[in-house]
């Protein structure tokens, strides 16, 4: 059993191989028949009429011969492998019995073409008699018939009847010629001789006449044919030049296409840029506005900003000289009553009405330091001044007495 799977293997993959080179041949030699132009020359013969029935042409013909061929090679091999058995003994006389077979179908095939050609001439030159065309085609046949039985001959076919029956036909053939001429039928002959050159001298002119429309008709085909080809060779250069012009506009407007919409995309994408970058600049300039508009103590320079002491000095100096209007006092009132800030610690508050006698004519004033954004509170209970942050202060009159 083990020696049993190595033979079969190897024998798998000589089928493989065998087969796998059989497609490529066969391939090859279709593109090679296609392109040399087989099927046109063996069109015009009795074959290509032949192959037009069957619907195959010459050149698929040939390839499915070689791969068939090639197949039986591989075959052979594979069954080789098992040693001496019938079928590779009758896989070897079939293929040395390949060759006999391609010389009898050449020699059908020659004969065929002969036959043709004889037909085709004895017509064109006694068509125009009665027995024209009855003689050619008997010609005809028996040429094909000649070469049928040379062909069965090469393959070893029947040839215990195909000899003797060639061999009777020759020899009958020369019997007649040689007795009928020669022989007793020589006074009979001499009347059909008579007649009959009698008759070729008076059809002679007509033969020549028929010999020369034929050969003259022949021409014209020939011309006509060849006019035919070159026309449709003609047709299909200038199809296949239109569709190459064709394919390469094609290409030429897809890569137009391509590159607008590459020049579109990368303006678009510039285009965004701009925009995020104005929006972004315009985004900082508000921010910087607002917060220079929400902080403008912050943004005024330090000379410009008084310091809060000199700033209550001056306000308690004014207080102390303009006297204050009852209207004022109840301004400042109701202001401290909505800007009333939370209570300071202790650094924060100086008390400056100590000193102040009951007769004194200021009041007691509480200066408090203020911070950025707190309300500045100046006076006593009885006259008290709010100055929101941010403002100048107004003038503090005491009440006159």
């Amino acid at each position: 059993m083990l020696l049993f799977l190595p033979k079969a293997l190897i024998f798998v993959v000589v089928l493989v191989v065998g087969y796998v080179v059989a497609r490529v041949l066969r391939t090859v030699v279709g593109k090679a028949l296609h392109k040399a132009g087989f099927d046109r020359a063996v069109s015009r013969g009795a074959l290509g009429r032949a192959l037009r029935n069957a619907k195959i042409s010459a050149a698929d013909l040939g390839a499915k011969i070689v791969f068939y061929g090639v197949m039986l090679f591989a075959l052979q091999l594979a069954f080789g492998l098992w040693g001496p058995n019938p079928v590779s003994e009758l896989l070897t006389d079939l293929i040395a019995w390949l060759p006999r077979a391609f010389v009898a179908i050449v020699i059908v095939v020659v004969a065929a073409a002969i036959a043709g050609a004889v037909h085709d001439l004895l017509s064109g030159a006694l068509g125009g008699l009665g027995y024209g065309r009855v003689l050619a085609r008997a010609v005809a046949i028996v040429i094909v018939v000649l070469g049928v039985i040379a062909a069965l001959d090469q393959v070893r076919i029947a040839t215990s009847v195909t000899r003797p029956l060639l061999i009777a036909v020759l020899a009958t053939v020369a019997g007649v010629v040689i007795v009928g001429v020669g022989g007793g039928l020589i006074r009979p002959m001499q009347y059909r001789w008579e007649t009959w050159l009698e008759r070729a001298g008076t059809e002679s002119t007509v033969i020549r006449e028929h010999a020369k429309a034929y050969a003259q008709e022949r021409r014209q085909a020939e011309a006509a044919r060849r006019a035919q080809e070159a026309r449709v060779e003609a047709a299909r250069r200038a199809e296949e030049a239109a569709q190459a012009e064709g394919t390469r506009r094609a290409e030429e407007a897809r890569l137009a296409q391509e590159a607008w919409q590459a020049e579109e995309s990368q303006l678009a994408a510039e285009s965004q840029l701009a925009a995020e970058r104005r929006r972004a600049d315009e985004a900082r300039q508000a921010e910087q506005a607002r917060q220079e508009s929400s902080r403008p103590e912050l943004n005024r320079p330090e000379s410009s900003r008084p310091d809060a002491t000199t700033r209550t000095l001056s306000i308690v100096e004014v207080a102390e000289t303009q006297p204050i209007t009852e209207a004022d006092r109840a301004a400042a009132q109701a202001e401290a009553a909505k800007h009333v800030p939370p209570p300071r610690s202790v650094p924060d508050v100086e008390e400056t009405g100590e000193s102040a006698g009951p007769g004194s004519d200021t009041a007691p004033t509480a200066i408090i330091n203020p911070g950025p954004n707190d309300t500045q509170v100046i006076g006593g209970i009885e006259a008290t001044q709010v100055i929101p942050p941010g403002e100048e202060p107004r003038s503090a009159r005491p009440e006159p007495e």
